[in-house]
């Protein structure tokens, strides 16, 4: 593929400088007609690349500057790739939609996200607000400039590793040869045609996670004064204390006290009144149980909102899908300092690269509840393969920025769609893309359920009863400690 117009990045953060590379060598673009714009002084690390073309420039965008600084770089059939944190996706998109630009960003961000998150409702400081307000713009700029939104790793690729887990599991099902001849037809049907959602219910699934866990390790201890990730600490913080977000399921019997159901928009999620980095769920990669945080990400409400089946107009299936995330130990010590800083962010940020000593990130997705229990798919990338793909960045970093560049490959490819969430694009040609920066990708079968090795220390606690009629209820996912 060849892109012969211009490229203006937003942000050259960990993700960005693994992003860099990868379009230079997918689109064949010269140097000469990219653009990276970043409040932080990136000149240093981008010298290389400077002294082949590449302009950068060292401002802040703001809602003064963005139209500005886009006009100034960027016109009709030109590509934005937005990986900055806290510039709006509303102001920017809009700009790129009337100047006919193509855009593409990893996440749903806005200005200054974390301003008195203490004293807004719960719905104003959630995603969900953000995605009700996204959906009237999808059917508005149908046939418009092509804009793919949310397309990094997760949201991004997992909506891709269910559709492929989806297909997978139908596979397996047929193979048993137990169905009845009606059931057969059914299922074949559901999958030559690729209707997800309908195959989804039928194939029984309950419960999505997007499971990971990233083992990545320095060799450099982590200072108390310091937020330590292997990704944007000021992205990661922000979304950790946000309210926890549950794409929520059509089979749950219980809802957690005082969950908010939000009575605008399509109603497929539910919120919690607590942080997400204190809300602990368990979840399996492969070979390994964990236990994770249902931090608030943009897959819980597209995935959710696009395996919804209506009949009538009334939900009658939805699986529930959120987020399960551990990651890096590093990480794991700076949100447990958050807690004694009233969750103000540390005074230092540092992102784990080059002193990475070992480790890998495991990230897909965990399908539950049909007749093989539990089926993942997804991809495993230890630091020594990423570090051969894309060098000076991590694993997290790599996963990420090949969801972004197979979004950015649609995006050129077809660049009359409109506004497309991952669950819009087609899985195969993403995954094609991304794939050789994927590391190992499986799908596969497991027994697992919550209940495997589920254990009560104190029944005292009448929220640790669980419910055995069905393994597959919310309650029976949360961890108590």
């Amino acid at each position: 593929m060849e892109f012969k117009n211009r490229i203006v990045m937003i942000g050259y953060g960990v993700v960005a400088q693994a992003v860099l590379p990868m379009l230079v060598k997918h689109l064949r673009v010269p140097c000469a007609k990219i653009v990276v714009i970043d409040f932080v002084d990136r000149t240093a690390a981008l010298k290389p690349w400077m002294e082949k073309g590449l302009r950068f420039f060292h401002e802040r965008v703001t809602p003064f500057s963005l139209a500005r600084l886009l006009s100034a770089h960027a016109q009709a059939g030109d590509l934005i790739v937005d990986l900055a944190w806290s510039v709006d996706f509303f102001d920017i998109v809009q700009w790129a939609h009337d100047n006919e630009v193509l855009y593409v960003n990893a996440s749903l961000e806005s200005w200054d996200p974390a301003a008195e998150m203490h004293r807004k409702p719960i719905l104003e400081k959630s995603l969900y607000s953000r995605y009700t307000k996204l959906l009237p713009m999808i059917e508005r700029w149908r046939g418009g400039t092509t804009a793919v939104v949310d397309h990094g790793a997760n949201p991004g690729l997992v909506s891709h590793f269910v559709k492929a887990g989806l297909l997978d599991i139908g596979a397996a099902v047929l193979r048993e040869n137990k169905l009845s001849a009606a059931r057969k037809r059914r299922i074949e049907r559901l999958r030559e045609d690729e209707s997800f959602p309908q195959l989804a219910r039928e194939l029984g699934v309950k419960v999505i996670h997007c499971s990971e866990w990233d083992s990545q390790r320095a060799d450099k201890a982590k200072s108390p004064d310091e937020f330590v990730s292997t990704w944007s600490p000021e992205g990661m913080w922000e979304e950790s204390i946000s309210p926890s977000e549950i794409g929520w399921g059509t089979h749950e019997r219980w809802m957690p006290s005082l969950a908010t159901q939000p009575d605008t928009g399509p109603g497929n999620q539910i919120v919690l009144p607590q942080m997400g980095l204190n809300t602990w769920i368990r979840s399996w990669v492969p070979n390994q149980e964990i236990v994770g945080m249902v931090v608030t990400h943009g897959e819980s409400f597209g995935l959710s909102h696009a395996l919804t089946v209506r009949e009538s107009g009334r939900a009658v299936y939805r699986p529930t899908v959120h987020y399960a995330y551990l990651p890096c130990n590093d990480s794991m010590v700076s949100m447990h300092e958050l807690r004694a800083r009233n969750y103000e962010l540390h005074p230092r940020t540092r992102i784990l690269t080059d002193e990475i000593v070992a480790g890998q990130d495991v990230v897909g997705a965990l399908i539950m509840g049909h007749r093989f229990r539990s089926w993942w798919t997804g991809s495993t990338l230890s630091i020594t393969e990423a570090r051969k793909k894309i060098p000076g960045v991590n694993a997290t970093a790599v996963q990420v920025a090949s969801g972004v560049l197979a979004g950015v490959a649609w995006a050129i490819r077809n660049p009359q769609r409109g506004v497309c969430l991952p669950e819009d694009l087609p899985h195969d040609e993403i995954l094609d893309v991304a794939r050789p920066y994927l590391g190992t990708i499986s799908s596969a079968r497991s027994d697992w359920t919550p209940l495997s090795r589920h254990r009560v220390y104190f029944e005292e606690r009448a929220e640790s009863q669980i419910d055995r009629s069905d393994p597959w209820q919310f309650r029976n996912f949360i961890f108590r400690p």
